[in-house]
């Protein structure tokens, strides 16, 4: 009998210890976001940040989230992107999250119907512009963000 219940408490053991076990995290999250490769859009975060969110805006006095990945990729690149984020959800090719790259642009569902769209910089690291906060970066490991995470895009 002592044996059965010594069984059960290891087997116990052992399913909580895999449960528990945190899974393997993408190599583009261990990297650094503030790198050379990203001062175009770094260089544009800079001008941007602070900036208050405002549904339809487009300037400094106040953007949407698709309205500030369209000016980024214009003025960092001279990308031309769609204006909403209902149409860059369609622009490029989707992207495993385990091969994100800096530039990606990362899709959130925030609402039954809402969308959400950002620049992931590498290293768990996006910018956007936040309805609460204004144009900010974020992490992908917020437990917020985490939990609404679409998908990926590449802009081609």
């Amino acid at each position: 009998m002592k044996i059965r219940k010594l069984l059960i408490v290891f087997s116990m053991v052992t399913v909580l210890a895999a449960c528990s076990s945190s899974p393997d995290r993408a190599a583009h999250t261990q990297q650094p976001y503030n790198t050379a490769d990203n001062a175009p859009f770094l260089n544009e975060y800079k001008k941007w940040q602070g900036v208050p969110y405002r549904l339809g805006g487009t300037n400094f006095s106040g953007v949407d989230c698709s309205a500030f990945v369209q000016a980024v990729y214009n003025d960092a690149y001279s990308v031309k992107l769609p204006r909403t984020t209902a149409q860059q959800v369609n622009i490029g090719n989707k992207v495993n999250y385990n091969n994100a790259q800096s530039g990606d642009l990362v899709f959130f569902k925030t609402g039954y119907k809402t969308r959400h769209v950002g620049i992931y910089l590498g290293g768990n690291t996006f910018m956007h512009a936040s309805t609460s906060k204004g144009v900010i970066l974020s992490r992908l490991d917020n437990p917020y963000w985490a939990a609404k995470f679409w998908h990926f895009r590449s802009v081609n």
